[in-house]
């Protein structure tokens, strides 16, 4: 009995090391474990990273003042509580506006690993895409001198901007863009499957190394790779033509592309798909099978990828709800009913 348990034991080991091997091999990279090879890797060198920028642009991500109802901040979509999205199959904005393409809220946990942003790519990196909702008239509506006059308006602000960028600073609205940004850079959530591609063969359970083997095994890493296990632009309706395609106008970018969703804590950011017509992550995976690999998946491997996807549940950052300044005689009025 223990010569068999030594065994099972070994062959484990050893399926975990090549395991490792073939991901890598098929494009996975890992969160490094390392805090400041992290730290390295999602800062933007023309916008580096200070625990003061950190720090105010958190505030300024749970700041509802900026859009022009003065109800609706970044958190309002792409809530850090329930997997940095929103729940719903369209975004829901400006005057309950429903997004008019048909377009769900992708999470920012890990975006900062996206090579481009929004579903279409068209932004290069958080800071660009920072600025968009906020202007967009389906999401938040606000001009940006709605926004400046905001954050110049309380004190607090302006010395916390001046703590961050020197006393000389002018806080414009691509300044506010850029202090989100910095702040969603650090939302990144290392799981148990990061432990396992930087080492730790004992990270992973027998049945969860079943479902990432079948993972890159059936070809989901085509898309799906790198260390956000997404992020890139790639075709859509390769092998069929998505179920519920119908739903909204999003065709992809002027090539057709689409903008691949991270894996990582998918297990809380249903619904699926860009416009957020698939409830299950099941229906999800086998619906990929279908459109995107030309394979009928069989209920054992959605099982067993499933499993696997459910160990990329990471570790969330602690972020405690800031307390926000006080408005002031000239912070920006709001007309609720006119505007």
């Amino acid at each position: 009995m223990k010569a068999l348990m030594l065994s099972v034991i070994v062959a484990t080991s050893l399926m975990g090391a090549s395991l490792i091997d073939g991901a890598k091999t098929a494009g996975l990279k890992p969160i490094p474990a390392n805090k400041k090879a992290v730290e390295k890797l999602t800062s933007n060198p023309a916008n580096p990273t200070t625990a003061a920028k950190v720090e105010l642009g958190k505030m300024l991500y749970f700041e509802p003042r900026l859009s022009k109802s003065g109800l609706i901040s970044c958190n309002t979509c792409h809530n850090l509580a329930i997997g940095g999205s929103d729940g719903m199959s369209a975004a829901i904005g400006h005057k309950w506006t429903s997004n008019p393409h048909g377009l769900s809220s992708p999470t920012v946990y890990n975006a900062v690993f996206y090579s481009q942003q929004f579903w279409d790519g068209r932004s290069p990196h958080l800071e660009d895409q920072a600025q968009g909702p906020i202007q967009a008239g389906p999401e938040m509506a606000a001009p940006k001198d709605h926004v400046t006059n905001v954050v110049n308006s309380m004190p607090a602000y302006v010395t916390m901007f001046q703590k961050a960028y020197g006393k000389d600073v002018k806080i414009t609205f691509e300044k506010i863009a850029d202090t989100i940004a910095v702040f969603e850079r650090t939302l990144v959530t290392p799981s148990r499957y990061d432990d396992f591609l930087n080492g730790n063969k004992k990270a992973l359970s027998a049945a969860e190394q079943k479902g990432l083997k079948t993972f890159i095994d059936k070809g989901c890493t085509t898309c799906h790779n790198d260390i956000a296990l997404g992020g890139t632009m790639q075709a859509f309706n390769i092998t069929g033509q998505y179920k519920h395609m119908h739903v909204g106008d999003f065709k992809g970018d002027a090539n057709g592309l689409v903008r691949v969703p991270t894996l990582r804590n998918v297990t809380e950011t249903a619904p699926y798909f860009h416009n957020g017509q698939i409830a299950t992550l099941s229906e999800a995976i086998k619906e990929m099978g279908r459109i995107q690999l030309g394979i009928d998946l069989s209920d054992t491997e959605t099982a067993e990828i499933a499993t696997f996807l459910k160990a990329l549940e990471g570790k969330k950052p602690n972020i405690v709800y800031p307390m926000l300044p006080a408005s002031t005689a000239a912070t920006p009025t709001v007309d609720v009913v006119n505007n």
